[in-house]
């Protein structure tokens, strides 16, 4: 067991935890932080995306003893009821949830993407968040919703 202090959120957590857990098992079981989806868990379909240190990781592939002092963000952290990013606004006006399951990896990245480059072009938006899976297959509002934000709100559906 190894206890380290890890930042989830803008929220400082002292955890106790045995090295084979994933970033993912803290973040669902210990902290209760459902948004990071158990997907495939091998790292292919981007369900359970986080931002770690300020870039999107795949949550099931990071081992959490090693986040000593790391600082996380989850889909909880985007915002809430009353105060939505605006991502997440975006979403709801392009009707980019479908099922949901993919919504808080597809989130995180929209949000990595748009820290990193604030104005992406369409066929960058759509590259990046290559790595996360929609089942429903309905990317192109995703994409609408990506861009709506990075246009300043501009975009209708």
């Amino acid at each position: 067991m190894k206890t380290i202090t890890l930042k989830v959120n803008g929220r400082e957590e002292k955890l106790t935890l045995a090295p084979h857990r994933t970033l993912l098992d803290v973040l669902r079981e210990d902290l209760g932080l459902t948004g990071a989806k158990r997907g495939c868990e091998a790292g292919e379909c981007g369900a359970c995306t986080v931002i770690l240190n300020g870039k999107p990781v795949n949550s099931c592939l990071v081992l959490a003893v090693e986040l000593n002092g790391a600082e996380v963000l989850t889909v909880e952290g985007l915002g809430g009821p009353g105060a939505l990013d605006p991502l997440q606004q975006a979403f709801i006006d392009h009707f980019a949830l479908q099922c949901g399951y993919c919504t808080p990896g597809m989130l995180l990245m929209g949000k990595a993407l748009l820290a990193q480059n604030p104005r992406p072009s369409e066929d960058e938006v759509k590259e990046y968040i290559s790595g996360n899976l929609c089942r429903c297959t309905g990317y192109e509002n995703i994409v609408k919703a990506i861009m709506a934000v990075a246009a300043g709100g501009e975009q209708d559906g």
